[in-house]
């Protein structure tokens, strides 16, 4: 065997080898990536979740959902596909069932959402929301540890974006999520700002811990549901119910 054959052996050799080592790594750190992701949804691969679906408040009918609602929705169940699981679909006013046996999804506010309305008092008694219907400086307003959180319609728009537990125990411990907004398209926002930040959120709060997030949505009318901020972490104060007065 001549040099020159031998050289191009070794190099096809040197090439496959490396070619196989970065398949490896490239595969261990996208199945590692994959495993915290499905840890932090509560998302196993072939589990079952539920989309909670709300209803758009200003249509005729009940079983209307808004454009940003049903985005929102569609952004979820990529997720859900992502991680190798499988959503229901499940209307808001027929979700009469308990929560930890599967992880929960669910969009909307409590004008819009009967079982957002029922996680808020359950789960986050510490947050007020103002979800009458009558126009005025404090409708769909947050009040949160005593501070009032008002929207400027298209200009700031708040919203909670919180991942919340039953508690340890068997069965029990999957997440619920809520995207509790003052408008359609604030939902939204929190679901794509949990979508693209849901490795830092598990690396802030831990992959199994609760917590309750308020979010600011600047210059919707613009920018759409692209430009969310946090404004606060409220866990304490939304996961504490307020002192009644004497």
């Amino acid at each position: 065997m001549s040099d020159d054959v031998r050289n191009i052996i070794l190099g096809l050799a040197a090439s496959a080898i490396s070619a196989g080592f970065g398949w490896f790594v490239r595969t261990y750190v996208w199945r590692r990536r994959l495993r915290r992701k499905q840890r932090f949804f509560g998302l196993p691969t072939g589990s079952e979740c539920l989309l909670v679906v709300n209803r758009d408040t200003k249509a005729e009918r009940d079983s209307s959902v808004s454009r940003h609602d049903a985005v929102a929705l569609m952004e979820l169940a990529a997720v859900v596909k992502e991680c190798g699981a499988h959503a229901e679909i499940l209307p808001h006013d027929l979700g009469q069932q308990g929560f930890g046996s599967r992880t929960e999804f669910c969009v909307g506010g409590p004008s819009s959402n009967l079982r957002t309305a029922a996680h808020l008092r359950s789960l986050l008694p510490g947050v007020a929301m103002n979800a009458g219907a009558e126009l005025g400086p404090d409708q769909g307003a947050f009040t949160i540890g005593g501070e009032t959180y008002r929207m400027e319609r298209g200009v700031v728009e708040y919203v909670l974006l919180a991942r919340l537990t039953a508690g340890k125990g068997a069965g029990n411990d999957r997440p619920v999520f809520l995207a509790c907004g003052q408008r359609g398209i604030t939902n939204q926002a929190a679901v794509r700002y949990l979508a693209r930040h849901h490795g830092r959120l598990a690396r802030s709060h831990g992959s199994d811990a609760t917590f309750c997030l308020l979010l600011k949505v600047v210059n919707s009318d613009a920018y759409g549901p692209d430009m969310a901020e946090l404004v606060a972490d409220v866990t304490r104060a939304a996961t504490t119910a307020p002192v009644a007065a004497a």
